[in-house]
């Protein structure tokens, strides 16, 4: 349980930390800074929704958002608490779960909005024609590190129950039970 806390308060740190930098020192919807040119940038964005902006219009977002939160963070920390204390995998991805839900949950608290400031887009003429043309934009939405911190700890515990779980040993009904070779009668 240490572990969930100790990361998921430091996860939460990092995406404060990082939301406080972009409002500090990128303007809002007109400053960028190319990380990576014609790929992936920083900008800063505000997000009224959920993932993608869903409900964003919806007036009583917030007591909904409020709600979720409340009870995903209640739910990831009780499956942390029943983790038997070597399995790390699992702990890491709650509390990389449980510090992504705060993390947004506290901006949508304080502002209304959650700051968004991870920009993936491609550039490349031909590549962008054909996205727009296909998918109808050439980028990904702008996101932050408590929406990275979600995904990757929810990707972490899918893999963890498709490929990593082992499975417990069921012990054998005692129809199935062998039948142990008896002497014979002479």
């Amino acid at each position: 349980m240490l572990i969930f806390v100790v990361l998921a308060v430091l996860l939460l740190v990092v995406d404060q930390a990082t939301k406080w930098l972009v409002i500090q020192h990128i303007a809002y919807r007109t400053g960028e800074i190319d990380i990576i040119p014609g790929f992936f940038s920083l900008v800063h964005a505000r997000n009224s929704g959920a993932a993608f902006g869903i409900l964003s219009g919806y007036e009583h977002r917030m007591l909904v958002f409020a709600a979720f939160t409340v009870i995903a963070v209640g739910v990831l920390g009780q499956m942390a608490w029943q983790l038997p204390d070597e399995d790390r995998y699992q702990t890491v991805a709650l509390a990389m779960i449980a510090s992504g839900a705060v993390g947004n949950a506290i901006d949508r608290v304080r502002f209304q909005y959650v700051t968004d400031f991870l920009r993936v887009y491609v550039d490349t003429p031909s590549v962008k024609t054909w996205m727009i043309d296909n998918l109808g934009t050439n980028e990904w939405p702008s996101f932050n590190v408590a929406d990275s911190c979600i995904v990757v700890g929810l990707i972490l515990f899918f893999i963890y129950y498709l490929f990593l779980q082992k499975d417990e040993a069921v012990a054998p009904s005692p129809a199935e039970a062998p039948v142990e070779d008896l002497p014979s009668p002479r």
